[in-house]
């Protein structure tokens, strides 16, 4: 199955327990497997560090998502739980 990635974006995510987490705001994509790989729940910010800690606590594995379709389902979300 494929999709546009601009369709995802500003889409509501949940965890499938139906935690919201956020919106999806911008995507990691491995150019050589040609697939999404995360989804941030924030912009990536530009320096080294404070995007090492958005990828670590601000982001979703893409093999975590369940289900894309009105919403974005993940089976879980970023490590560092939200507050």
């Amino acid at each position: 199955m494929s999709t546009k990635l601009s369709r995802l974006y500003g889409m509501d995510i949940f965890t499938d327990s139906g935690k919201f987490i956020g919106n999806a705001q911008d995507f990691i994509v491995d150019l050589e497997g040609g697939e999404v790989s995360r989804v941030l729940i924030e912009p990536l910010p530009n320096g080294k560090d404070d995007a090492k800690k958005a990828l670590r606590e601000k982001s979703i594995l893409y093999a975590n998502v369940k289900s894309v379709e009105d919403v974005i389902v993940v089976s879980k979300g970023p490590a560092v739980s939200q507050h």
